[in-house]
């Protein structure tokens, strides 16, 4: 593959070898994570301002901006020190003010000599019943008025970097932007009605209206799926090297399989057969299978990822599921002994806390293969940790474990299967944006029996009212989960701490039914109050949204999210995921301080009106952006300068299926297309793509 090709060269020098460009500026840009002439231009306007010449001061409502030409009449300026210069201009119609602070009177009046004639443009408002403009963004003689753009893009900008120093470096940029051979399907192109991809950077940053900033721009929509198609080039890549390592195929199985079924208390859903079947249907392939199972709170995940396990098992293999927490390893190892007594396999557990003695005779037992299905954390991929034949990776809660994870995962060389779980039920776009190098599983269906939770609205005020409603709960013999936002009291915050609301519950209900769970205990301290909870021991568990996923406690039936109006929808919607988890009739209390935004109001309105998660987190995504939906800093979720995921999840959907077709077409990206591909992949800063091609 060689390294980057001659052509990109200008636009990945530093942005030091711009002109204009001191050392300052560099630092500033840097901090705007702009550092290469490639990073200006995919930064784009996001506005523009109108900068027509107006007849009149007045033709505009003020303030406003504006460009008029002007007589100067006289410069007035006070001989106080630090007063503003004021220069007396005359318009077609009426006399103003241009109004300058800290300016050398020498120098402007070399500027604005009097009795001359100028072009200014800028902010003009009323003071003292005159209009006036203070610091023109435009200064021209009449002759050079071209030199005023008639609309002009804004960049959104920060750190002390000017829209003039900007626009200056985006039109040096442009002047070096190169012609790159198309990497687009002609077809695809020309339905889309898109431009080609130099012309499309050169029209977004030279906007001539307000409608050149709308999603449906032609050059816009092509840019955005320019930065998809990489994105997902890069993900069809990583998912021809996967499967192209020698998998394993993994039959048989059938006589456990139906001990468990047997075993089971309940009946599979019709969605839980079906993903069984399309599992079973990879695992027995010659390839390596990379599946993502997607299924809402409480759809029953485990036991389709306990059927996987099973099944490789049957192969004489060993099975490994790592969840994130210690907590959530311990439940899946609690469930899962239960159903490995029904078809006879050795379940073990194998945490950070594990050492000493008890730690080598589980990684003995690994060794010789006695341990058949092993639970765990992070630990269980651990140097010294070494399978007799593993065929079976399950990762729980894979919001949690990055592309970058995924593809560590995958580079200790273990050409094993891989089965991926979330309970957050993420739309179609963050799923591809996320998980596109995998095959898709959806559990859409709730376990037969199941009773809706039902959910509430309550203010904060009531808190009396509530409490002694949980007093009564708890002698019926349910137990409660409170969730409160933060974990300790803020000067700056209203928000009541969990060790506050802990105490406070203690004193109203008894200190020996109340326990807490929060982020600065350490895992021992949190595990030990989970236990407690688990057993029944504490009725009422207040804690921050750590309970958040996984914990299975049936005999919990009513969840308490206190200022629910600061949590996001997705996440109200797990924890409410909580309870409802047994055979009881279960509340979710939504305690909100008024008075409510609208968007609060409409987004606790959404929740009281649905449990379907799907739904919620497409209102979700809609309401706050894929950031905030399932937390960029640990999703490994991409961050595109220009695609938008949230308003544009049709044009992911294109170039995933068209990056798909690519890959399989041409592997090795050989072709012209192919070739111009490979442009773009370098061009987007996907080294890592480039590497797989290598490999591939």
């Amino acid at each position: 593959m060689g390294s980057r090709p001659e052509i990109l060269f200008p636009l990945f020098a530093s942005c030091l070898s711009l002109k204009g460009v001191g050392q300052k500026t560099f630092l500033n840009l840097q901090r705007m994570k702009i550092s290469r002439p490639r990073d200006i231009m995919l930064s784009l306007p996001v506005s523009g301002i109108i900068r027509r010449i107006s007849k009149s001061v007045f033709d505009t409502p003020l303030p406003a901006i504006m460009t008029i030409e002007i007589q100067i009449i006289a410069h007035i300026s006070s001989k106080t020190r630090g007063r503003p210069h004021y220069i007396l201009v005359r318009g077609l119609d009426s006399d103003f003010n241009l109004v300058f602070f800290h300016s050398r009177e020498d120098y402007l009046k070399t500027i604005f000599p009097e009795g001359e004639m100028r072009i200014v443009s800028g902010k003009v408002e009323v003071f003292d019943g005159l209009p006036q403009m203070t610091h023109p963004d435009y200064v021209v003689k009449l002759p050079d008025k071209k030199d005023i753009p008639e609309f002009e893009a804004v960049y959104p900008l920060t750190y002390g970097v000017t829209q003039k120093v900007f626009s200056k470096l985006v039109k040096e940029v442009l002047t070096i932007t190169p012609e790159l051979d198309e990497w687009i399907d002609p077809s695809q192109k020309l339905q889309a009605g898109w431009p080609d991809w130099k012309t499309s950077i050169l029209t977004v940053h030279n906007p001539i209206g307000v409608d050149d900033f709308s999603r449906s721009n032609a050059a816009r929509d092509r840019l955005s799926y320019d930065e998809f198609f990489a994105h997902q080039l890069t993900l069809a890549l990583a998912r021809m090297v996967a499967k192209k390592k020698s998998g394993m195929s993994t039959c048989g199985g059938e006589r456990e399989r139906s001990a468990l079924i047997k075993s089971l208390a309940y009946k599979l859903t019709n969605a839980q057969s079906r993903v069984i079947s399309e599992i079973l249907k990879d695992m027995a392939e010659p390839k390596k299978m990379i599946r993502l199972l997607r299924g809402d709170v409480g759809s029953g995940k485990t036991i389709v990822a306990f059927f996987s396990l099973i099944t490789a098992v049957s192969s004489r293999g060993q099975a490994v599921l790592m969840a994130p927490t210690e907590i959530l390893a311990r439940q899946h190892y609690e469930v899962f002994l239960g159903l490995a007594k029904a078809v006879g396999v050795k379940v073990d557990i194998l945490t950070g806390r594990d050492s000493g003695r008890g730690r080598k005779t589980k990684l003995e037992a690994l060794a010789s293969g006695s341990i058949q299905i092993l639970v765990g954390t992070h630990a269980v991929f651990q140097q010294d940790v070494v399978f007799l034949n593993l065929r079976l990776v399950v990762v729980d809660e894979q919001h949690r474990f990055g592309v970058n994870q995924r593809l560590e995962l995958s580079s200790k060389g273990l050409s094993v299967d891989v089965l991926v779980m979330t309970a957050t039920p993420i739309p179609r776009s963050l799923a591809l944006a996320n998980f596109g190098d995998m095959e898709i599983s959806i559990l859409d269906e709730k376990p037969i029996g199941r009773k809706p939770i039902k959910t509430v609205m309550i203010s904060t005020s009531r808190v009396k009212e509530i409490v002694e409603k949980l007093d009564q709960a708890i002698k019926d013999g349910r137990q409660i989960y409170w969730v409160c936002p933060l974990v300790e009291e803020s000067e700056l915050s209203d928000k009541i701490a969990v060790v506050q609301r802990f105490e406070n519950l203690g004193t109203e209900l008894g200190r020996d039914l109340v326990g807490v769970i929060h982020g600065q205990m350490s895992t021992n301290d949190k595990d030990v109050a989970m236990q407690k909870f688990v057993r029944g021991e504490t009725k009422i568990l207040v804690a921050t949204t750590v309970i958040e996923v996984g914990v299975d406690v049936p005999n919990a039936t009513i969840m308490v999210i206190e200022r629910a109006e600061l949590f996001g929808l997705s996440q109200l919607h797990q924890l409410r995921g909580r309870v409802g988890r047994g055979s009881a009739e279960s509340t979710c209390v939504l305690m909100y301080k008024g008075p409510l935004s609208k968007t609060a109001k409409e987004r606790l309105s959404i929740l009281r009106e649905t449990e379907d998660g799907f739904k919620i987190s497409e209102m979700d995504l809609k309401m706050r952006g894929s950031g905030d939906l399932i937390g960029t800093a640990q999703s490994g979720l991409p961050e595109f300068w220009i695609g938008d995921l949230e308003s544009q999840g049709d044009l992911l959907d294109v170039a995933h299926s068209d990056a798909r077709t690519l890959i399989s077409l041409d592997p090795h990206l050989k072709s012209k297309r192919g070739l111009a591909a490979r442009n773009l992949l370098w061009f987007m800063d996907k080294n890592k793509a480039i590497d797989l091609i290598k490999v591939g």
